[in-house]
C-alpha cells in the first residue's frame, strides 16, 4: 500500500481514515465514506484498484469530473479510461477492446451508461473488482443534488453480488446517509466519516447593499487569482460577468442557458488558468478537481447548507487559503420562498423550506460560522472560537439589549401585529413615507421612538430576536412580525435580552497565503508548469498542484531524490517532467548568487511535450494561415476578439506562430518586454499598470507569449 502510494500518487503517508478504508475494500467489504471536498476520498478506491486483480468500475456524476480524473491517473501513469457520449462509436471499442484484454484499471462511466445491457454484458465479460458511487448524495431525494437515475444502480447488487461497492461523498446528513446505504443494498459495511472541517476556508456573510461595488474591491485585492462567483439566476451571470470583464478581470459565464460547446468552452478556460474568474449558476461545479481556487463567492443566498457546503467546498482542494464570502440579504430569502411555494408536492415544500431556514440561520447566527456549518452535519465543535471566520476573528460586543427590545415590541403591538419587519422598523425610525402617513402610522407613540439606531441596525436587532425566539415570524410570501410569550415578558420587564452591539458593517477580511522564501522562484514554476500544461492540452494542476510547487521553492531540490522527496511526485512524474524543474530550479539560484555545487542546465522541456492544440485553436490556426485579421477569424467563428487572442497566445506557446509584428508595433513590442522583464508576466495588471494606456491588454498578452515560448524553447 505504501509503495504504491509513493510511486504513483507521490505521498508518503495516508490521511485520516484512508489506510483503513484501503484495507477494508481490499477485504472486499462494503465501506460507506462521508469526507470533505479535498479530504481524499478518490484515493480510497483509486488505490486499491492497483492492487486488486480485475477492473474497477467509478460511477460519476459528470462527464467533466471523469475526464479530470482519468487525465490525472494517466499523468501518473495508471491505466484509467471512460466511456461517455462525447466518444465516438471507434473509440468506444477501442477502450471496449482494452477492457476486455485486461489493459484497464479503472473505468469511469455514468449511472445511464452502466445500466445498459451491452454495458452489463461487457462488465460481466470483465472482471470486476470493484464498483465506487462518486458523488453518492445523488442517489438520495432527501440530498441536495438528488438524480433519479442514481437510484437505478442499487441492481448492480443483483447483478454482482460479489463485488464490493464503496460509496463516497462530501456532504450528507444523517437521514441521506442512511438513504445512500438503504438504496445501494449495502451489507456488513464499514462507515468512515471524516471531520467536515476545512480549516484553510475562511467563512464570512457579508450584506448586500452596494454588493457589487463590495465585490470589486474584493477583487481587486487578488487580481490573478482563480476564483468562482456563484449566482441564482442565468441573467445576473450574464450582467455580473460583462461587468466585470469590462473592469479588465478574465471572467467568463456558465449556466444552462448557454450552448453545450461554449460551457465546456469557458469550463475548459477556467480548468487551464486561462480565465480566473467563473460566474456560475449551481450547474458549475459538481466533480471540478482544479485545486487552486483561492475564493468562493456566493453572491446571491444558496437555496440549502448542503449545496453551500459543496460549492465552499470547490476552494482551497490544494491545503491552501480559500477565503468563502456570502452576500446575504432577505430579498433574496423572500424570492426563493416564492419560488418553493411554487412546487406541486406538499413534500419537497417542507423539504425545501427546512433547508432554506438552515440556511437563513447559519446567515443570521452572531456565533462561530464554522460552527453552525459542522452542527448541521451533526459535527459538534463544542462552542469553541475557530479563528477561521468573521465571528471569531471579529467578536462582537454585547449589551443589555432589554431597552431597545422592548421598543420594537412596543411598536409590533401598536401594530396589530399586522406587519412586516421593514414598516415596523420605518415607523420606529421616524419614516413619513407615502405607507406610513397613509394609514397615519406617523401619529404612533412608537413612530421616531427608535431614532438612537438606524435602519439596518434595527433589522439586525430585530432578526437577533427573531433567532433568540423572543419575537415570531408568521406567513412565508407576507412575513409578519408578531409577538409570543417571551415578548410579553419583555414588555412586562420579567425578562432581560442580551443582544450583540449594533456596529458599523464588519470589514472582508483576508488572510495573507503562507508563500515560500523563493516566491520569484514559485512564479518562475507556475509559469512553466502553464507551458508544460498547454502544450499538451492540460490543466496545469494535473501536472503539479501549488502546493508541490511551494515546496519546491521552499526546499529548492537539486536531485531526482530530492526531487522525488517532493509531496506529490510520483516515479512518472519525475520521469516526465523531473528534469525541466530541476532546471528551472537551478538557473534561478545561479541568478541569485547560490552556489548550489551543481551545474546549471540549459532550460528544457521534456521530449513527450508536443504542441498539442485543442480543436478550437487548431480552428483559428487555419483562419490565421488563411490571412485573416483577429477581428476577421473572430466575426467567422462568431466569438469575441479576445477569445481568438487567448487561442492565439496558445498557437505562439505551441510554436505554430513565431512572429507578431502584424498585431503589435515593433517598438512597443520591446516597450511591454521591458516592463514584464521589471514585474514578471505571472499577472497582465502590473505591467498594464506600468505602461499606462498606451498598450492595450490583448497586446499585452500577445508579447507576454512570445516572451514565455522564448524562455521555454527545446
Amino acid at each position: 500500500m505504501h509503495q504504491t502510494l509513493q510511486k504513483y500518487f507521490g505521498y508518503t503517508e495516508f490521511r485520516v481514515h484512508q489506510e483503513d478504508i484501503i484495507r477494508d475494500v481490499l477485504d472486499k467489504k462494503d465501506t460507506f465514506v462521508l469526507m470533505p471536498t479535498g479530504g481524499g476520498k478518490s484515493l480510497c478506491y483509486q488505490l486499491p484498484a492497483l492492487l486488486m486483480e480485475g477492473l474497477t468500475i467509478v460511477i460519476s456524476p459528470l462527464i467533466s469530473l471523469m475526464k479530470d480524473q482519468v487525465d490525472s491517473l494517466r499523468s501518473n501513469g495508471i491505466a484509467a479510461a471512460y466511456l461517455n457520449s462525447t466518444q465516438s462509436f471507434a473509440e468506444a471499442e477501442k477502450i471496449t477492446t482494452a477492457i476486455l484484454d485486461g489493459r484497464i484499471k479503472i473505468l469511469y462511466m455514468a449511472p445511464e451508461r452502466l445500466l445498459m445491457s451491452q454495458t452489463i454484458k461487457l462488465l460481466e465479460d470483465a472482471k470486476v473488482s470493484m464498483f465506487a458511487v462518486d458523488e453518492a448524495h445523488c442517489i438520495s431525494e432527501w440530498g441536495h443534488d438528488f438524480r433519479p437515475e442514481y437510484r437505478r444502480i442499487r441492481t448492480l447488487r443483483q447483478r454482482f453480488p460479489q463485488v464490493p461497492i464503496i460509496a463516497l461523498t462530501a456532504t450528507a446528513t444523517a437521514k441521506v446517509q442512511e438513504d445512500i446505504t438503504g438504496q445501494l443494498n449495502m451489507a456488513g459495511y464499514n462507515t468512515y466519516k471524516a471531520s467536515f472541517d476545512r480549516p484553510n476556508l475562511l467563512y464570512q456573510v457579508w450584506p448586500k447593499q452596494d454588493a457589487y461595488d463590495k465585490l470589486l474591491s474584493y477583487l481587486e485585492k487578488c487580481r490573478g487569482n482563480s476564483g468562482i462567483i456563484y449566482c441564482q439566476s442565468r441573467n445576473m451571470v450574464d450582467t455580473l460577468t460583462k461587468k466585470l470583464q469590462r473592469s479588465a478581470f478574465r471572467a467568463l459565464p456558465y449556466h444552462a442557458g448557454l450552448s453545450d460547446i461554449q460551457r465546456a468552452r469557458n469550463q475548459e478556460s477556467f480548468i487551464k488558468d486561462d480565465t480566473d474568474i467563473i460566474v456560475a449558476t449551481i450547474a458549475f461545479g459538481m466533480g471540478i478537481d482544479k485545486p487552486n481556487v483561492r475564493f468562493v463567492i456566493h453572491y446571491d443566498l444558496p437555496r440549502n447548507l448542503e449545496g453551500y457546503y459543496q460549492e465552499t467546498g470547490r476552494g482551497g482542494r490544494d491545503g491552501l487559503a480559500c477565503d468563502c464570502i456570502l452576500f446575504f440579504s432577505h430579498g433574496d430569502r423572500y424570492k426563493i420562498e416564492y419560488f418553493i411555494n411554487k412546487k406541486n408536492s406538499k413534500k419537497e415544500q417542507d423539504i425545501a423550506l427546512a433547508q432554506l431556514r438552515a440556511m437563513t440561520n447559519y446567515c443570521e447566527s452572531q456565533t462561530c460560522r464554522r460552527g453552525v456549518l459542522l452542527s448541521y452535519f451533526g459535527e459538534d465543535v463544542g462552542g469553541k472560537n475557530c479563528g477561521k471566520c468573521d465571528i471569531c476573528i471579529s467578536p462582537r460586543e454585547t449589551f443589555d439589549g432589554t431597552g431597545a427590545a422592548q421598543k420594537l415590541l412596543v411598536c409590533v403591538q401598536e401594530l396589530d401585529q399586522r406587519f412586516g419587519m421593514n414598516h415596523v422598523i420605518d415607523v420606529l425610525v421616524g419614516s413619513k413615507n407615502k405607507k406610513i402617513t397613509t394609514k397615519r402610522h406617523h401619529l404612533l407613540k412608537s413612530h421616531e421612538a427608535g431614532r438612537d439606531y438606524s435602519k439596518a441596525q434595527w433589522q439586525a436587532i430585530a432578526r437577533e430576536m427573531i433567532q433568540q425566539g423572543v419575537l415570531r415570524v408568521e406567513g412565508t410570501r407576507y412575513p409578519l412580525l408578531t409577538l409570543n410569550h417571551d415578548s410579553m415578558e419583555i414588555l412586562d420587564g420579567n425578562q432581560a435580552v442580551s443582544l450583540v452591539k449594533p456596529t458599523k458593517e464588519r470589514q472582508i477580511i483576508r488572510r495573507k497565503e503562507n508563500m515560500p522564501a523563493e516566491t520569484g522562484l514559485f512564479d518562475r514554476l507556475k509559469r512553466l508548469r502553464k507551458t508544460l500544461a498547454d502544450r499538451k492540452n492540460l490543466p496545469p494542476y494535473i501536472i503539479f498542484s501549488d502546493t508541490s510547487l511551494k515546496q519546491m521553492a521552499s526546499d529548492l531540490p537539486g536531485t531526482h531524490q530530492e526531487f522525488l522527496d517532493i509531496t506529490g511526485v510520483g516515479e512518472n512524474k519525475l520521469i516526465k517532467y523531473g528534469d525541466a524543474f530541476l532546471a528551472e530550479i537551478a538557473e534561478y539560484m545561479a541568478g541569485k548568487g547560490h552556489i548550489t555545487g551543481k551545474p546549471v542546465q540549459s532550460h528544457k522541456l521534456p521530449r513527450d511535450i508536443q504542441g498539442s492544440l485543442s480543436d478550437t485553436q487548431q480552428e483559428t490556426l487555419n483562419l490565421y494561415r488563411q490571412g485573416l485579421t483577429i477581428q476577421q477569424i473572430a466575426n467567422t467563428r462568431s466569438l469575441s476578439a479576445s477569445t481568438i487572442v487567448n487561442h492565439i497566445e496558445k498557437l505562439i506557446m505551441a510554436g505554430e506562430i513565431d512572429s507578431i509584428d502584424e498585431w503589435v508595433d515593433v517598438h512597443k513590442q520591446q516597450a511591454i518586454q521591458k516592463a514584464i522583464s521589471d514585474v514578471g508576466t505571472e499577472y497582465l495588471s502590473p505591467i498594464k499598470e506600468k505602461l499606462g494606456d498606451d498598450c492595450m491588454y490583448n497586446e499585452i498578452k500577445l508579447v507576454r507569449a512570445t516572451v514565455m515560448a522564448a524562455a521555454c524553447q527545446v
